[in-house]
């Protein structure tokens, strides 16, 4: 079977179902695959900010964690 007749099959299926969980499965599949990448839902400011960090840690700009909370406590 070509894929024309595989979807129109599936569309015969899903019109002749009354079953909601079936539809909500189905609508899932297709939001599951619309999956966005978090770095897309970030500011502008929030990705230099990343990127600052990962530069600084490329660099060797880091500050030990042990030393940073006995300063601060």
């Amino acid at each position: 079977m070509n894929i024309q007749a595989e979807k129109i099959e599936i569309m015969k299926l899903i019109l002749e179902t009354d079953n909601p969980s079936i539809l909500e499965s189905i609508k899932g599949l297709f939001n599951r695959n619309k999956t966005v990448d978090f770095w897309e839902t970030l500011s502008q400011d929030q990705k230099d900010d990343i990127v600052q960090g990962i530069n600084e840690i490329e660099n060797g700009e880091v500050v030990d964690y042990d030393n940073f909370m006995k300063k601060h406590r």
